[in-house]
């Protein structure tokens, strides 16, 4: 049995539905960068990212480029919880902040679904949080300007992992917003100049998040809002 979990889906389960998950779930060590599954690749297992990691679904376009859809921490689930059963992944899912992950096969959360009503449950509510992170992303990229998802993203980012310091390069913030190199390198570099963040090798450092919060859009507010009226207590708190 594993004696600390750091995921707050999991932690919002009594101690009766975690013993009943408790023997299925082995502990694994993922680096930034791992490709969790690619589209097409059947979903067998679920990831619970733990303390400051981090996995995000990125949609494919036909330059090459992936615009990333959604990003999950400690307060989700990957794979197997919107669909049951053996399907294929439809989009790209990669680590973003290297960690801690529990995992267990989705076979296995399936039968527990059925075994326990408030284990089905949780996981419904949070199929719908997760679909209501989504629905708020797709209107954001269509709706918000550059500088405004890119603070959105920084700030989503800093509350799942509880640091201020987000490893990434300036191309890989450029490709999760589905934007040129040379673009995100002008809002980079008014962010640095306006004193919200500092910059060194693969690495930002937010250096005052009211003022990244008053351009950022209200995006990640609506979508705590939700979390907290589906699953309160689940999503990250503000820094």
């Amino acid at each position: 049995m594993i004696e600390t979990i750091e995921n707050n889906l999991l932690n919002a389960l009594k101690a009766s539905d975690l013993e009943l998950l408790g023997p299925h779930l082995r502990e694994l060590q993922i680096a930034t960068g791992t490709t969790i599954y690619d589209p097409g690749d059947h979903v067998e297992s679920v990831y619970f990212p733990c303390g400051s990691a981090m996995a995000g679904f990125f949609v494919g376009l036909p330059d090459g480029k992936g615009v990333e859809t959604a990003l999950i921490g400690r307060e989700g689930a990957i794979g197997g919880i919107v669909s049951q059963g053996r399907l294929p992944a439809y989009a790209r899912c990669s680590v973003q902040n290297g960690g801690h992950f529990l995992v267990m096969e989705s076979q296995r959360l399936e039968e527990l679904k059925i075994q326990s009503l408030t284990i089905r449950h949780l996981f419904a509510r949070y199929a719908d949080c997760l679909m209501a992170q989504i629905f708020q992303t797709t209107a954001c990229n269509a709706g918000h300007t550059i500088d405004q998802r890119a603070a959105k993203w920084m700030l989503s980012t800093v509350e799942r992992s509880g640091t201020l310091t987000i490893e990434m390069t300036q191309d890989q913030l450029a490709q999760m917003l589905g934007i040129g190199r040379s673009y995100i390198s002008r809002v980079i570099a008014a962010m640095k100049r306006d004193g919200l963040i500092s910059v060194s090798r693969k690495r930002v450092h937010l250096e005052n998040l009211e003022r990244m919060r008053s351009i950022s859009c209200d995006c990640n507010d609506n979508v705590k809002y939700h979390f907290d009226s589906v699953l309160k207590g689940v999503y990250p708190d503000e820094m």
